[in-house]
Parts: C-alpha cells; sequence; structure tokens
C-alpha cells in the first residue's frame, strides 16, 4: 500500500501534462520511475512502439517534439484510482511537411511509488490534414 507521499494523483497527472505542454523533458523524466516503460500511439509492436528503462523513454518522448515542433496536450481529463490512472486529451501539432494532426488520444498509466512506471499511449486514427 502507497504512503501519502508515494500516490499519484490528478493534480500530479496534470503537471506532467503541463511539462508536455513547455516541452520540458527533465520536468517529464521527473516523474517517471527508474525501471519505467513507455508505448507510443503507432509502431511495429502489439503496444507500437516500446521504450523501455529511462534513457529509451526519454528518447522516445523527444520523438513527439521532432515530428511535431509545436506539439500540444489541451482540454485534459485526468482521473486516478489506486496504481493506475487515465489522462484524455486533444493532440494537435504540425508535422515537418505542413500537415497537422488534430485527435483525442488517452494515455493509461501505472503508478509505483509515486511514480509513473508505464505510460501506454493511444490516440485516434485521424488522417493528417493541410494546416
Amino acid at each position: 500500500m502507497s504512503t501519502p507521499h508515494e500516490t499519484v494523483t490528478v493534480e500530479t497527472l496534470a503537471a506532467f501534462g503541463d511539462a508536455w505542454n513547455r516541452h520540458d523533458l527533465d520536468a517529464l523524466m521527473s516523474f517517471m520511475a527508474d525501471d519505467c516503460e513507455f508505448h507510443g500511439v503507432a509502431g511495429p509492436d502489439l503496444l507500437g512502439r516500446s521504450f523501455i528503462g529511462r534513457d529509451a523513454v526519454r528518447q522516445g518522448f523527444a520523438l513527439a517534439w521532432q515530428t511535431c515542433a509545436d506539439a500540444s496536450w489541451t482540454e485534459a481529463v485526468h482521473v486516478v484510482h489506486g496504481d493506475r490512472g487515465f489522462s484524455e486529451c486533444t493532440f494537435r501539432g504540425t508535422r515537418a511537411d505542413g500537415l497537422r494532426i488534430e485527435a483525442r488520444m488517452v494515455d493509461i498509466f501505472t503508478f509505483r511509488g509515486g511514480k509513473i512506471a508505464v505510460k501506454n499511449a493511444f490516440r485516434k486514427d485521424r488522417p493528417p490534414f493541410k494546416a
């Protein structure tokens, strides 16, 4: 059972989302457990593309801004229930080819020791469009 200082809250997830919108990689990693995992919205595996371990997760997170330099996550709703939680939001970003992505998405989290151990991302498969 987690003690109060080891509990992830809705406010924790809101702060994590704020770090995404600031494009603050160091802040994002401060929320992640040492043995963290990130499963991206797309990729060759059953869970999309998986990044396992702090260095790989950091690289995976950085790909969001390499793909869409103006990436943002807005209109967020956060839920925490014990050692699980989710954040639902709208992802917006412009790719290097000028096409725009806007789609609702959900991150499903597993928490351990007051940190995010697993971030599993899902996004609606909406085709990019001209900005």
